[in-house]
């Protein structure tokens, strides 16, 4: 996850009572219904005028954080440039699926009564389809497609790249991978961390032993648009949003290649893919008429409960996470004092669920617990380093980029934009002041729960989104099972389950936690054979409720 660069300015202390989480009493559908709000689904294109109809508290705390933090509420526009792009017409693709075509199958029922075959709003959705020749690129041998899911009534355009399985094709799993940011693509996760290769310094690619793809097909997905290869001429400001679009490209996807919606399918990410993926889930499970096997979900060091993973920034700053601290006393004290006021914002921005509520305990919350950590160099993904020149602190980032950029590639899978860039800030930014950093996404995974199983997994060394907050909010989880998740104790987590140590492991129900050690925010990059050692036992369904 890339923290926007203005929400880092400065450290702020304040004191303020804690209050309690809110227990989640709403039901699955209700809390749905609140998600797709038109509060979180409109951008406020004018903020000055809509502040005029705020309440005096409301005003109050909003005047308060612009006050202490008065650049980061600059950056109050909600668009950006279009990126540049050139449409290839239809017939020069392989497949074209029209959602509409797909809308209008009607079955007859147990009934005998006539029902649409799928469910969904699809019209407006067209999924381009090209084959990716692996001798091409020499990413991999196994049989690939990229293309676009279209919007043609918003004018978006996402782009994915799929790769099958190494192994068995036509029964391993297929995963659904997503990055986070927001605005960083998945294709970072692709040649950096658990795609097939990586990318060298000078641009080569170089297998990878470890990668996902060797026992399940899998999706590399550039979303939300304007993300890497994807363009739009508008903008996506907010996580339920996007969740229509995943709902299409899975559908008309699976419809094109039927040979892999029979399989397990599972949707994974991590850092603000803790936001996407709860929701994303949620709108697939909503439809009862699908043909997307969705069987589980797996987080990977994310953002998903910011009351509970807030708190557990300091600690992870002052040497309580089980590495050296970073920060010293003073600083440590500084950012204990500020956490009440953090954790009041928050607890404003959960009850109410506002824009006017949730933009100021972003940029205070940000600024007071992470800015501290930041001001030192240090990796806010990894503990253990330094962050260097790299504004996301990795040179291969800037590999992949330049590598993604070149035109053979781009021609090779599609790409349609004039170029790539790794994260774009504007949607970073955009996201942000939408309020939606702070929204308790939490709330809908009890929900999940009641029908697949979900894993929360956390590299011990990541600081940006750690494993003492990830392992806090899902212990503070409220869900049937909580009682019962509640009593088990972290155990030893083993290579191949009984090689050596690789981390710590809890599990209950449908519930599962996990800690892997010595991995930062990027597990896969930083342990790549515990990673897929992680996500085979995971897929065969070692750690399920059976």
């Amino acid at each position: 996850m890339k923290v926007a660069t203005s929400a880092l300015l400065l450290g702020a202390a304040s004191a303020a009572i804690n209050p309690p989480q809110q227990v989640l009493k709403d039901s699955f559908k209700e809390t749905l219904s609140k998600l797709s709000s038109e509060s979180w689904t409109k951008p406020l294109h004018n903020l000055e005028e809509s502040l005029k109809g705020l309440t005096g508290e409301a005003r109050q705390t909003w005047d308060e954080v612009a006050n202490m933090f008065p650049k980061d509420f600059e950056q109050t526009s909600f668009f950006s440039s279009p990126k540049p792009h050139t449409r290839r017409p239809d017939h020069e693709w392989d497949h074209v699926v029209k959602g509409a075509d797909v809308q209008n199958v009607w079955v007859e029922n147990a009934k005998g009564e006539k029902e649409r075959e799928i469910d969904g709003k699809l019209e407006n959705y067209n999924l381009r389809v090209k084959k990716v020749d692996p001798s091409s690129l020499g990413v991999d041998k196994v049989k690939q497609y990229s293309g676009y899911l279209d919007d043609e009534e918003e004018d978006k355009h996402l782009f994915y790249w799929f790769f099958e399985s190494r192994n068995d094709p036509k029964n391993d799993p297929v995963v659904l991978w997503l990055n986070g940011g927001p605005g960083c693509s998945s294709l970072m996760g692709l040649f950096m961390e658990l795609g097939p290769g990586s990318v060298t310094e000078n641009l080569k690619i170089k297998y990878n032993d470890f990668s996902w793809n060797a026992n399940a097909s899998v999706i590399f997905l550039d979303q939300p648009v304007n993300v890497g290869y994807s363009y739009s001429s508008g903008q996506v400001t907010n996580t339920v949003a996007a969740g229509k679009d995943i709902y299409a490209l899975l559908t008309l996807f699976f419809k094109q290649f039927p040979e892999y919606s029979k399989q397990s399918f599972h949707i994974s990410g991590e850092s603000y893919a803790g936001h996407y993926i709860p929701v994303f889930a949620s709108e697939i499970l909503s439809h009862k008429k699908r043909n997307i096997n969705l069987q589980s979900i797996l987080i990977g060091n994310g953002l998903t409960d910011g009351l509970t993973q807030y708190e557990y920034y300091e600690p992870m700053a002052c040497g309580k996470g089980g590495w050296p601290a970073v920060l010293g006393e003073s600083e440590c004290q500084s950012m204990k004092n500020a956490y009440p006021r953090c954790a009041s914002l928050i607890e404003s921005c959960y009850r109410s669920e506002s824009v006017w509520s949730c933009v100021p305990a972003s940029i205070y919350c940000n600024n007071a617990m992470i800015g501290p950590y930041q001001r030192t160099g240090q990796n806010v993904y990894d503990v253990r380093r330094q962050c260097g020149d790299n504004d996301l602190c990795y040179d291969e980032i800037d590999w992949i980029s330049k590598y993604l950029n070149q035109k053979d590639v781009m021609k090779a899978v599609g790409a349609e934009v004039n170029s790539y860039d790794s994260c774009n800030f504007d949607i970073n930014r955009n996201f942000l002041m939408q309020g939606d950093w702070m929204k308790p996404f939490h709330r809908v995974v009890p929900g999940i729960l009641e029908q697949i199983p979900v894993l929360i997994y956390a590299g011990d060394a990541d600081y940006i989104c750690n494993w003492l907050g990830n392992k806090a909010w899902a212990d503070a989880l409220e869900w049937p099972g909580q009682k019962d998740y509640a009593k088990k104790e972290l155990e030893d987590l083993k290579l191949g389950g009984d090689g050596r140590k690789i981390g710590q492991v809890k599990s209950s129900g449908n519930f599962t936690f996990m800690r892997l050690h010595a991995g930062g925010h990027m597990v896969p990059y930083d342990q790549p054979e515990a990673s897929a050692d992680m996500l085979n036992r995971w897929l065969s369904g070692e750690f399920w409720e059976q």
